[in-house]
């Protein structure tokens, strides 16, 4: 008994001109029918195909750019994808204009359909220079390419074959390929939630916000409709654009990078505006130096434009605290009052005093990520980084790390290979935070020249970087083995960025560090406080004593002091004290803590602002132990938030274990030799 043929639907799309109609007539042959679409006078071909055990159907949807409801085609082309659920749909692609073409299958792919790329019209392709590298384009798009020429027959076989391979497969879910960027993402995410579980939830909320009006009349929900617009009007206000554009333009910039690496032109074309830039920002030879020197540069200005505002805030909380004071008698040693100026002003006043240089510092990577250069960045480092076993999208959650670790090791998502997120997850830390940068604020002007200071902060920082390079190759070829999956990298076209966008990231960024402030930082200063203060050493003792060694006995009898002395022995040969002792196990619950406790220890009996703390270390310490004190903080155990997400995001506590011993052990390491070798150096 002959076995039964087994049918399949398959859609045939692609752009007008990309030789659709060759491939279709190549396909069936004779055995087609020509008719209308119901409604409309839009053209429907059908033809049957036999190939081993199947009979393919396939329709030659009518030819489109995209699947956005402009035009008929359009309209009828997605509707059919979306109602008649066709087994496979094959994208004719035009190979010798490949990154126009791109465009409409990624559109596909956000569509979630089983699918299969015919790079058609191959033979133009290399004669025009084009060379493909089909097997890393395919796994980089996670589609299967078949190379064809229609017009002679070729790829035709291999085509059929991979149809039916796709047909029998599982489902791929292709619906997040492209990843749009921070502010839009968050509007998908918080969009998405609203549609419970719905299948392709995500490509209509895409949809809405590039104001679709064939899917929006579908919504007949006005919360969401009217959440939709609070979305389009926050991206309006961040990119002054409307949101279809900013998403066309990442679509091609996903479509850029996936060409960037798969894709050589052996003979030499005309370049747009953003690929005369980037010959420059990207070439081999002088795209890391560039980017090293902006970090500079960045740096540099964020010490130079925010010494300015920190010593207004400096001048404010000097006056609160003699203000705070003028409300005791002089000399009084009244427990409120040294709690509100030594604890609360002292405390907090000299964590907000950086303020200026974190906003400076946040409004300067805003305009670079703005910009479209940190995709360029991150595309510079995609080579270093896959000599160590990662790919360059990992560089994508180290950038945002200099912001702040916890938001970076949740950006480890966009990998989607595990051993490379948890690789990632596990380094991060190592780039220098926010809460860091205060420690580097205080402890830079206090020992360095205003010459140096730029040039002390870019190496602290590539001191970071370095690291965990180093630590990524060695759990890749220890702990977390394995071979590196490549991803696309995505390069957006270069853009002005707004003067409003940049103010919103700054203050949006500069405002959680006050609430942190306020909050956190403001209840840790006063435990610390209490912990400084008590338990009260007895007032006889203090007698024959002067002020310095007085506040010196009484730091030491209390409850911090204590924890400080039994560390001193472990801590000395890296050049801590006790009192830099005391600070460090502040900050293990928030970097920032090292700063107050600080302003804490040196301001036991009275308030004195940070310019005053600085001059009060400069005298105690050394540059070189001022320097070892920064890296100590840099590589020393994250803060407990980023112990916690570390554990939610791998999924198990071994890997935050790991993460927070593994990093102080370095600390200590590094911090030793470093602090050694300064001494038998300067003799």
């Amino acid at each position: 008994m002959a076995e039964k043929i087994k049918k399949i639907i398959v859609a045939l799309a692609g752009n007008p001109n990309s030789g659709k109609t060759t491939i279709f007539n190549s396909l069936t042959g004779m055995r087609q029918h020509v008719g209308n679409y119901p409604g409309v006078t839009v053209e429907k071909k059908q033809g049957l195909c036999r190939y081993q055990d199947y009979e393919l159907d396939i329709i030659d949807l009518p030819g489109t750019y995209s699947l956005t409801a402009y035009s008929t085609e359009e309209v009828v082309t997605r509707n059919f994808i979306i109602e008649q659920k066709p087994d496979v749909v094959v994208d004719v692609i035009d190979a010798s204009n490949i990154e126009r073409n791109l465009y409409l299958a990624v559109q596909l792919m956000e569509l979630n359909v089983p699918l299969v790329l015919a790079f058609n019209m191959s033979d133009i392709a290399r004669q025009r220079g084009l060379v493909f590298d089909i097997e890393k384009l395919s796994t980089l798009l996670g589609v299967k390419i078949v190379q064809t020429v229609g017009n002679k027959q070729q790829g035709i076989d291999e085509l059929l074959k991979a149809t039916v391979e796709i047909s029998q497969q599982p489902r791929k879910d292709y619906a997040a390929i492209v990843k749009y960027g921070g502010e839009i993402e968050n509007e998908i995410e918080k969009l998405q939630q609203k549609f419970d579980e719905l299948h392709n939830s995500r490509w209509i909320v895409i949809k809405l916000l590039e104001q679709d009006a064939d899917v929006s009349k579908h919504i007949q929900n006005q919360e969401i409709l009217s959440a939709v617009q609070n979305s389009i009007k926050h991206l309006n206000t961040i990119f002054a654009e409307e949101p279809e554009i900013i998403i066309a333009d990442r679509r091609y910039g996903f479509i850029s990078g996936a060409c960037q690496e798969a894709v050589k032109n052996t003979i030499e074309g005309r370049h747009n505006r953003s690929d005369m830039i980037d010959t420059v920002i990207t070439n081999k030879i002088l795209g890391l130096p560039i980017f090293i020197a902006l970090m500079y540069i960045v740096f540099d200005l964020t010490f130079r434009f925010g010494e300015w505002p920190m010593g207004w805030l400096e001048s404010f909380f000097g006056w609160l605290g003699q203000t705070v004071t003028g409300f005791w008698p002089t000399g009084s040693d009244n427990v409120l009052k040294s709690l509100l100026v030594d604890g609360i002003i002292g405390g907090v006043g000299g964590v907000v005093v950086f303020l200026p240089n974190i906003m400076l510092l946040f409004a300067a990577i805003a305009i670079l990520e703005d910009s479209g250069y940190m995709a360029r960045a991150a595309f510079v480092t995609d080579r270093l980084m896959h000599k160590i076993g990662l790919h360059g999208k990992s560089f994508i959650p180290m950038l945002i790390g200099f912001g702040c670790s916890v938001p970076a090791i949740m950006a480890c998502r966009i990998l989607e290979n595990r051993r490379n997120r948890i690789t990632t997850i596990l380094i991060t830390p190592l780039m220098s935070c926010g809460a860091r940068l205060t420690i580097y604020a205080l402890i830079i002007p206090a020992f360095f020249r205003e010459e140096w200071r730029g040039p002390v902060m870019w190496l602290i920082y590539f001191i970071g970087i370095a690291l965990a390079v180093i630590s990524a190759k060695i759990l890749r070829i220890t702990l977390l083995k394995g071979e590196t999956i490549p991803y696309v990298m995505e390069l957006p076209p270069y853009r002005m960025p707004t003067l409003k966008a940049v103010l919103i990231h700054m203050w949006e960024r500069g405002w959680l560090y006050l609430k942190k402030a306020g909050t956190i930082i403001l209840l840790l200063s006063i435990v610390l406080w209490v912990a400084a203060r008590y338990p009260r050493i007895d007032v006889d003792k203090l007698a024959n004593l002067n002020d310095t060694d007085a506040q010196t006995a009484m730091l030491k009898h209390s409850v911090i002091g204590r924890a400080g002395v039994t560390l001193e022995p472990i801590l000395k040969p890296l050049g801590f004290d006790y009192k830099i002792a005391t600070a460090l196990i502040g900050a293990l619950a928030a970097k920032e803590v090292f700063v107050a406790q600080m302003g804490i220890v040196y301001a036991v009996t009275e308030h004195e602002d940070v310019s005053v703390l600085q001059k009060k270390l400069s005298s105690d310490y050394t540059p070189l132990q001022g320097f070892c004190i920064m890296l100590f903080c840099l590589i020393s155990a994250p803060c407990i938030a980023t112990a916690v997400i570390t554990r939610s995001e791998t999924g198990a506590w071994k890997w935050a274990i790991l993460q927070f011993g593994g990093l102080t052990a370095m600390a200590y390491i590094v911090t030793l030799v470093v602090y050694q070798a300064g001494m038998i150096l300067s003799g």
